[in-house]
């Protein structure tokens, strides 16, 4: 969700420049203004002016509570694997671009999701892109959606490849992100 709101950092956070994918350290006592809120990852820009992303516990920093992946819980139960297909779209649907409020799931970046056995498990193959073949973001995504795929219940492992074949673009995208970006 697109928010504004400020925060003040109560201990320095490791964040990742956007849309660089550098990372850096902001500061404890930095002020900044939160302007994007999804999947668990805030996007701030800081009194500087850079804009940033802070997820996992380093959101801490700025008064939230660190996401909690579903199922992470309980690793060792047993999981249909049609049910586990599910859970790993419902994870991906999770994951967001810093810049645009719509998942990776509605922004059609997803190529590919497969789910192989593994001695009695599940790995996890996924093909994604990226809207910009030059976005220094993709790591970050593709960390991103790997430790949440890793998470669920019956994932040994997901294995995580940024392809840029075919080319992305607009015509990808879901209906339902098409009208939540206002391009009708």
């Amino acid at each position: 969700m697109n928010i504004r709101e400020e925060v003040t950092l109560s201990r320095s956070a490791e964040a990742v420049m956007i849309p660089s994918g550098e990372k850096v350290l902001v500061p404890e006592g930095a002020r900044a203004t939160i302007t994007q809120s999804l999947g668990g990852s805030y996007t701030l820009i800081t009194e500087r002016g850079l804009m940033v992303r802070i997820s996992g516990k380093d959101v801490e920093a700025i008064g939230k509570t660190p996401q909690v992946v579903p199922g992470a819980d309980a690793p060792g139960e047993e999981v249909a694997p049609a049910k586990l297909e599910e859970m790993v779209w419902d994870q991906l649907k999770t994951c967001y671009d810093p810049e645009i409020p719509v998942n990776i799931v509605d922004l059609g970046l997803v190529y590919l999701c497969e789910l192989e056995d593994a001695e009695g498990a599940k790995n996890v193959k996924i093909k994604m892109t990226l809207t910009a073949p030059g976005c220094g973001m993709g790591p970050v995504l593709a960390s991103d959606v790997k430790m949440k795929v890793e998470a669920l219940p019956g994932v040994k492992q997901a294995d995580v490849e940024v392809v840029f074949d075919p080319m992305w673009d607009r015509s990808m995208m879901s209906e339902a992100a098409k009208l939540q970006l206002g391009m009708y």
